[in-house]
């Protein structure tokens, strides 16, 4: 059964960073496109950022494109998110998801594992 489990969220102030992680329980870690999206209440989950089976094909949303980075640590089954420079309209659940098929997608869709969420608050 393929485990995602993410930590580091929390309250932190406008302006601040964060990194969240993921951990991930699966063999062939190597082997799953990783992402993560966001999902505030009441509005549908969306897309932040991918990392591929190659750790150099990466996407990000526009409206984050330049304030994150995602990259991975296959050794240790873990994918990362750092978010700089955090908005209070931040404040939302965030979700690692793994896809066993693709290279890499932005599409939630094709992603068939997901974790519970960490929820980061932004707020003075």
């Amino acid at each position: 059964q393929v485990q995602l489990v993410e930590s580091g969220g929390g309250l932190v102030q406008p302006g601040d960073s964060l990194r969240l992680s993921c951990a991930a329980s699966l063999r062939t870690f190597s082997n799953y496109a990783m992402g993560w999206f966001r999902q505030a209440p009441g509005k549908e989950r969306e897309f932040v950022a991918t990392i591929g089976r190659r750790v150099d094909h990466t996407h990000y949303a526009a409206s984050l494109k330049g304030r994150i980075t995602i990259t991975r640590e296959n050794a240790k089954n873990t994918v990362y998110l750092q978010m700089n420079r955090l908005r209070p309209e931040e404040t939302t659940g965030y979700y690692c998801a793994a896809d066993s098929q693709s290279i890499t997608t932005t599409r939630l869709t094709d992603y068939d594992n997901w974790g519970q969420g960490t929820k980061v608050t932004v707020s003075s």
